[in-house]
């Protein structure tokens, strides 16, 4: 399987993302710069974590006109697996590939400290090797994560099994303790957690390796 990591100026979990699918699950990775209008041969696109331009004007609100969010939406539009995580959900987000929005924490401070996450469903692409009955310890690092949606975004997200992971205790004012999210097809996650910086026993855990290995299970069913 191929991953596909794109690479914003300021991104700078690039490589991370790229270290847990290529030297931890033995999977192939291409970085993709983005002003490239082709993501070439790839089977899942990864839209890394960081300060995607600066995070001026809003975070995610200048990355989504780079030359290469045209081919992500082509290849989410064909069915492609897109995970965005921290930076790349608000990438998504600002780019309409997902609803709702992400704004300041609660308290307005910057957060980066692990947290325990419940899945919301495993029926995705994303979360079909997570457990419903286990909790999974994984950091964030964001000051912009609190998930805002409407009352009926809200609603059918939940209606819809489209929750992919929830805070155990929220650490950011997320409504409905939200954490990640899918797209009405389910081939779009983001999620504001960094699964790439819990991927093996040094990191202080392997548990974020279950989202890159639902991906890879997914791949092979296909």
């Amino acid at each position: 399987m191929t991953f596909g990591v794109i690479v914003f100026p300021g991104s700078n979990r690039d490589h991370d993302a790229a270290y847990a699918v290529e030297k931890i699950l033995g999977q192939k990775v291409n970085l993709i710069w983005h002003d490239s209008a082709s993501l070439g041969s790839v089977d899942a696109v990864i839209l890394p974590g960081g300060f995607a331009y600066g995070d001026y004007l809003r975070c995610g609100a200048i990355a989504k006109f780079s030359p290469v969010m045209m081919a992500v939406r082509k290849f989410a539009a064909g069915g492609g697996l897109v995970l965005g995580i921290c930076n790349g959900f608000q990438i998504l987000v600002e780019a309409g590939l997902l609803p709702g929005a992400l704004i300041r924490n609660r308290g307005l401070r910057f957060i980066c400290r692990n947290v325990q996450l419940r899945p919301g469903t495993t029926n995705s692409p994303f979360t079909c090797a997570a457990s419903k009955e286990k909790t999974y310890c994984v950091p964030i690092a964001h000051g912009e994560g609190c998930y805002f949606a409407d009352q009926r975004t809200l609603d059918e997200l939940e209606a819809e099994d489209r929750v992919t992971f929830r805070y155990v205790e929220n650490p950011n004012g997320s409504l409905r303790d939200i954490a990640g999210i899918l797209n009405r097809e389910r081939n779009v996650m983001g999620m504001m957690p960094h699964p790439e910086d819990a991927a093996e026993p040094l990191m202080g855990s392997c548990d974020g390796l279950v989202v890159f290995q639902s991906m890879l299970t997914t791949a092979v069913r296909a």
